[in-house]
């Protein structure tokens, strides 16, 4: 038999299957299989190519990036090492240190995973 994933909701472990949907009965919540698997898509944090990125991974930024606060660019093709994936703070999902700029965030969707 499998087991079924506890409550998105209030993580009850009670969960039980009807019709299609998977339902708590402590709290009344209804999902489908599907938005689970959404859900656990969605966490995944991607580059402007669709690749995943991970921890420690190297990226080059795909477009000049004007600096918030300053009037320096970081120029189109500037390789950053060891990115860390960090909660999105209005989008900026990566921390990495930047050559040149120092520490800062940036967004996923600027840059491209290269070996």
């Amino acid at each position: 038999m499998a087991t079924l994933p506890n409550c998105p909701s209030c993580d009850s472990e009670y969960t039980y299957e009807d019709s299609g949907l998977l339902v708590c009965p402590m709290c009344g919540h209804e999902w489908t299989k599907a938005s689970e698997l959404e859900a656990e898509e969605e966490a995944l944090v991607k580059d402007a190519n669709g690749n995943v990125l991970n921890d420690g991974d190297n990226v080059s930024v795909i477009k000049d990036l004007k600096v918030k606060g300053s009037s320096n660019v970081i120029k189109q093709g500037t390789k950053i090492k060891g990115i860390r994936l960090v909660d999105p703070d209005d989008g900026h999902d990566l921390d990495c240190k930047v050559p040149g700029f120092g520490k800062m965030a940036l967004k996923s969707a600027f840059v491209k995973k290269i070996d």
